[in-house]
C-alpha cells in the first residue's frame, strides 16, 4: 500500500512550535526499522538547493524522535553511501522540502530519483512533503518556479490530477488555481491551506488533517457557476489534530 501525506504548508519549517503535522507524519511510519527502534526519516531539500539551514531545522525538529538523514543531491560526495536506491528504500519516511518544483523535478530525473521514489512508495516507504514537496507527487501543479504562478504539467504522477499548496497563505494562489483549473490549463485536483495535510493511500484521498483549527482543503474542478469563476471548490472535511 502506498502512503503519501501532501502538506499545503506548515510543519517544522513554518510552524516550529507546532509539531502536530510532524507528529502525525511519524505516526504513519509503522515499520520502525532503525536500530534504536525509531523510524528512519530522510529529508530531501533539493527544491531549496540543499539549503544548509533548512536541513538544520529538519534535524532539530525530529531529534530524539526519529533517526534522521538528509539526501543532498548537490553534495553527494559527502554521503558515505551513494547507492540512492538502497538508501531511500531503507527509510520509513521520505520528506521533501519546499522551493522550486521545476528545478527539483529536473534534477531528480537526472539522478533517477523519480523511478526510485516510485519504487520506494510501492515498497511501503511513506512519502511526504511541503509546497514543492506537495506538488511533486501529482500529475500537475501550480508553481512559482518560473517567477509568476504558472501551470506545471510535469509531476511524478503518483497521485492523479493537480495540486495547489499555500491556498490561503499567498494572495495569488487561490485565484490563479481556480482560473487554471476552470479554463482547463490544469486538471481537477486538490488545494490545501497552510497547516493542512492530505493523506492518500493507494492514490485515494483518505482524510485531510490540520495543525490549525481554521485550515481548509478543497477538491477543485471545472464547472463553476459563473464565467468569472469557472472552477468549483468542494470543501473537504478537515480533522484538526489538536
Amino acid at each position: 500500500m502506498t502512503t503519501i501525506l501532501a502538506l499545503g504548508g506548515g510543519g517544522f519549517s513554518m510552524e516550529p512550535d507546532n509539531p502536530l503535522l510532524d507528529d502525525f507524519l511519524l505516526s504513519l511510519a509503522l515499520r520502525r526499522r532503525g536500530p534504536d527502534g525509531l523510524p528512519r526519516i530522510c529529508f530531501v531539500p533539493t527544491a531549496s538547493g540543499d539549503a544548509e539551514g533548512y536541513v538544520a531545522e529538519f534535524e532539530k525538529a525530529f531529534a530524539g524522535r526519529a533517526e534522521t538523514s538528509a539526501l543532498r543531491l548537490f553534495h553527494l560526495s559527502e554521503l558515505s553511501v551513494v547507492d540512492l536506491r538502497s538508501y531511500l528504500l531503507s527509510q520509513d519516511v521520505v520528506f521533501v522540502g519546499g522551493g522550486s518544483t521545476a528545478n527539483m523535478l529536473a534534477l531528480w530525473r537526472l539522478h533517477g530519483l523519480d523511478d526510485i521514489l516510485r519504487e520506494a512508495a510501492e515498497a511501503g516507504v511513506v512519502l511526504s512533503g511541503i509546497s514543492a514537496g506537495m506538488n511533486c507527487w501529482f500529475e500537475a501543479s501550480v508553481t512559482d518556479s518560473f517567477g509568476p504562478l504558472l501551470p506545471l504539467p510535469d509531476g511524478l504522477g503518483l497521485l492523479g490530477g493537480s495540486a495547489c499548496p499555500h491556498y490561503d497563505g499567498e494572495a495569488d494562489r487561490r485565484p490563479t488555481y481556480l482560473d487554471l483549473v476552470g479554463t482547463g490549463r490544469l486538471p481537477a485536483g486538490y488545494a490545501a491551506d497552510d497547516g493542512c495535510g492530505l493523506l492518500f493511500r493507494d492514490g485515494r484521498l483518505v482524510e485531510a488533517v490540520s495543525s490549525r483549527p481554521e485550515a481548509r482543503a478543497f477538491r477543485v474542478g471545472p464547472g463553476g457557476p459563473t464565467h468569472d469563476s469557472p472552477a468549483l471548490e468542494t470543501p473537504l472535511t478537515v480533522r484538526y489534530l489538536g
